[in-house]
């Protein structure tokens, strides 16, 4: 097991998923029975290796994504968002804490953030099209911002406008907009996890945290840009000084850096790949398929809320997985590319 609240890693794959709650004995069960109806792997696979868009959404008939194999990319799209939105309901539904729903509802105002700062530095139009499926409703969103009137954002919407705003007109890098408020919501979400004591949600958070770091490391590496070590986020299990130094290893040498954190095999994995194909394609299947595998470990919890937040991320990157292989099958991507970025699923 390992302590929450340090970067010492005592654990061996992933980290400690907290203690059962039995007032959630409904809601965990009725998302067991919701996953047995998840579409398997070898869907996917046999989705891939279709010789048309319409082959592959056939093999969806029946399922949540059932969509006209003539479906433009505008009804797709609506398809999976309407899945999403359903499925967001359900959590909504399911859910007993009100604070975890507003932890996972925030991602979608530091989004909406990000989109409408840049959009005021860049001086376009604020828009219409944020998301409504956050804390702050779209319509007030838009109506802060045309009035610039902030003090009427939640604390941690308050404070990514601030940080983004000075971090983008220190240089005009458009890159710090993101960053700053990736910061800021990576922070907040680690503080809200430690006042709930939340043990799930904060094992999350710092996974992700580790993993978004290493991403940027292996990005920066990529790119020849060391000096941009300010990108690299406090708060994960393994110390951001970490990356730091892979910035100056070797390619071969990084895997024997992390060797002692749970990201060793991930990186074994994933670099040759990189430095063969010059993507990251593999890497972002590495990273999304080690968040599954801590959500799968819910499965040893028989009530409580880790096993409906995972089944709700889990339902989420099926709607994205979905996406991949239609929109893919319809602009004549190979087999062999969707597969190499296909990761693994529920069973």
């Amino acid at each position: 097991m390992a302590t929450a609240l340090n970067n010492e890693i005592s654990f061996y794959r992933y980290p400690p998923i907290g203690p059962e709650d039995w007032r959630y004995a409904y809601p965990t069960a009725k998302v067991r029975v919701l996953e047995l109806a998840m579409i398997p792997r070898g869907t996917f696979v046999d989705m891939a290796n279709a010789g048309s868009l319409a082959e592959a959404a056939e093999l969806l008939a029946g399922t949540d994504y059932t969509v006209d194999a003539n479906a433009d990319s505008q009804q797709i799209e609506q398809m999976l968002m309407n899945c999403r939105t359903q499925s967001r309901q359900l959590f909504s539904d399911l859910i007993l804490d009100e604070g975890i729903l507003s932890f996972l509802r925030a991602r979608e105002d530091f989004a909406n953030m990000k989109l409408a700062i840049r959009r005021v530095v860049t001086e376009r139009p604020l828009g219409l099209d944020y998301s409504n499926e956050g804390n702050v409703p779209a319509e007030e969103f838009e109506e802060i911002f045309e009035q610039e009137n902030y003090e009427r954002f939640p604390d941690y919407l308050q404070d990514a406008v601030e940080a983004a705003v000075l971090g983008y007109y220190e240089n005009k890098d458009i890159r710090r907009i993101d960053y700053e408020i990736d910061r800021v919501q990576s922070a907040w979400r680690v503080q809200q996890a430690v006042k709930s004591k939340n043990v799930f949600c904060l094992s999350l958070v710092r996974v992700r945290i580790d993993l978004d770091n290493i991403r940027t490391m292996l990005r920066l590496k990529m790119a020849e840009r060391d000096e941009e070590t300010k990108f690299f986020l406090p708060g994960g299990f393994v110390d951001a000084e970490k990356c730091v130094q892979g910035l100056d290893a070797g390619y071969e040498a990084i895997g024997a850096l992390f060797y002692a954190t749970p990201y060793f095999e991930l990186l074994e994995a994933s670099i040759p790949y990189l430095r063969s194909e010059k993507s990251f394609l593999k890497l972002e299947k590495e990273c999304e398929d080690f968040v599954k595998g801590f959500l799968k470990t819910s499965r040893s919890i028989a009530a409580g809320p880790q096993p409906v937040v995972a089944y709700f991320l889990m339902k989420e990157a099926e709607v994205r997985t979905v996406r991949m292989m239609l929109t893919g099958k319809k602009n004549g991507l190979t087999p062999k590319l969707l597969l190499d970025r296909l990761g693994e699923w529920m069973s």
